[in-house]
């Protein structure tokens, strides 16, 4: 059994501004910076095998600056990527709100759909399940990948998960059967 948490990366730039960065590789802003000394600070005593995480530099940031001397491997994967809103990036959070439920099967112009993202979430956890036969990992991602583990791990279907108002929490912890 392997033990996953999840976290979401720090406050962006784009966040404080109220922008969907999607796949666009933004820094952390200044309070993003601080809060991934907090997600540190929250798992000082833990010991992770692994953290792996999104290569945009948000997620990988937060990472590197929440676990920065630590023991363990931070390895970023492309696969771990927010959703690729296409033409709608840097568009108004709000609006991709009021319209993300259209984008769970059809793909966002000239971007990709929540299935796909869910698809290589998938084969993500199907090579953490090959590599690792037990232990705690972390992930640190973004709101695409929350909804896929939720939906591939949780069991929830994906229309409920993007529907339901979003809730940040200090992590999450789902159980991956090796």
């Amino acid at each position: 059994m392997i033990d996953l948490v999840f976290e979401t990366h720090a406050t962006s730039v784009d966040n404080e501004a109220g922008l969907a960065s999607g796949q666009l590789d933004v820094p952390l802003s200044e309070s993003g910076e601080r809060q991934a000394v907090e997600l540190g600070a929250r798992y000082r005593t833990e010991e992770f095998h692994t953290v792996f995480c999104s290569d945009l530099q948000r997620a990988y940031r937060t990472a590197e600056i929440a676990f920065n001397g630590r023991r363990f491997p931070i390895i970023r994967d492309a696969r771990l990527r927010e959703i690729d809103f296409g033409g709608m990036t840097r568009s108004a959070g709000q609006d991709i709100e009021l319209t993300r439920t259209l984008y769970i099967e059809e793909a966002y112009p000239d971007g990709e759909s929540y299935v796909q993202v869910t698809q290589r979430v998938s084969k993500w956890l199907d090579d953490l399940s090959q590599r690792y036969q037990a232990g705690k990992v972390m992930l640190i991602a973004h709101r695409a990948e929350f909804y896929s583990l939720e939906h591939l791990l949780g069991g929830r279907p994906l229309y409920d998960v993007i529907s339901a108002p979003w809730k940040w929490q200090p992590g999450w912890i789902y159980k991956l059967h090796a």
